[in-house]
């Protein structure tokens, strides 16, 4: 019987399994079929996401990302936010640090349980895509923070239909053949944007995205809508912080801030993600 230490972390609600493999003994449950087993709610651990931490030669460590649906994702910023304090906690790396992902190196600063990030440099923004959804004209910008974002601005995003109108632009042909993920984002009086995300991978609305409420954040000033710093508050109700070096594109020197927390230790054991058979 296989049993798998791992952590269970949550940035701003966005919850995810660590998993330490820098000797490569959990090389092979590096699948798809094994995270969705495990991130299963209710019948296992459940989660929005898998971390594998791997080595490095260049870096502290580097990892392996899957989202719920088992696919792999280039970039998730509050998975790097937990990523990075779970190094710090376990002795890998000092409270200045940087990884390997898919979409580049990422560096941090740990500051107990708030971890800001630097992300890769962003991609040029495409601002006023105009899409007929079931008869509803919506105008949306994109983005890619590390992984490709729409954002639409809406006049009460508590209103918005995050879940039937995100999961229709997530597959629109307009961002095929990759997809995208969706944001819905309402501006209040003292400039806080509000921010509600269907996530890729995840297929369905989640408590916060990082990689969202950057692009969220781009958009708006490039849009003459904001300037740095951000802030943005996630529908699990945290606030995120945003900040770039440049106030318009090109984007430089863009980090995300917020907190992070470790919610238990302990062991996955092979019932977890092991097929049932019938009795």
């Amino acid at each position: 019987m296989e049993k798998v230490p791992f952590h269970k972390m949550n940035g701003s609600g966005n919850d995810f399994i660590i998993i330490d493999d820098r000797d490569g003994a959990w090389d092979h449950l590096r699948t798809p079929a094994f995270v969705r087993a495990v991130c299963r709610r209710k019948i296992s651990a459940g989660a929005d996401g898998v971390i594998f931490i791997l080595r490095s030669e260049r870096c502290d460590f580097a990892w392996d990302f899957f989202n719920a649906d088992g696919s792999r994702a280039e970039m998730c910023a509050n998975g790097a936010r937990c990523a990075a304090r779970y190094a710090v906690l376990r002795g890998i790396a000092g409270a200045a640090l940087c990884f390997e992902t898919a979409a580049g190196v990422i560096h941090a600063d740990v500051d107990g349980t708030r971890v800001k990030t630097q992300l890769t440099r962003p991609g040029a923004p495409d601002l006023n895509i105009r899409l007929d959804i079931n008869g509803t004209p919506f105008l949306f910008h994109s983005i890619n923070t590390g992984v490709p974002h729409a954002v639409c601005f809406v006049d009460d995003v508590a209103a918005a239909r995050v879940v039937d109108v995100g999961r229709i632009v997530r597959f629109h042909p307009r961002f095929r053949p990759a997809g995208t993920n969706v944001n819905f984002v309402s501006q209040s009086a003292d400039d806080m944007l509000h921010i509600r995300t269907y996530e890729r991978g995840v297929e369905d609305e989640t408590l916060a995205c990082g990689t969202g409420s950057v692009a969220a954040a781009l958009i708006a000033m490039a849009l003459g809508r904001a300037l740095p710093p951000v802030s943005l508050k996630t529908a699990g109700g945290d606030i995120l912080r945003v900040y770039t070096a440049t106030a318009a594109p090109p984007f430089e020197d863009v980090r995300l801030e917020g907190g992070t927390t470790l919610v238990y230790t302990g062991e996955l054991w092979e019932e977890a993600w092991a097929e049932k058979s019938e009795e």
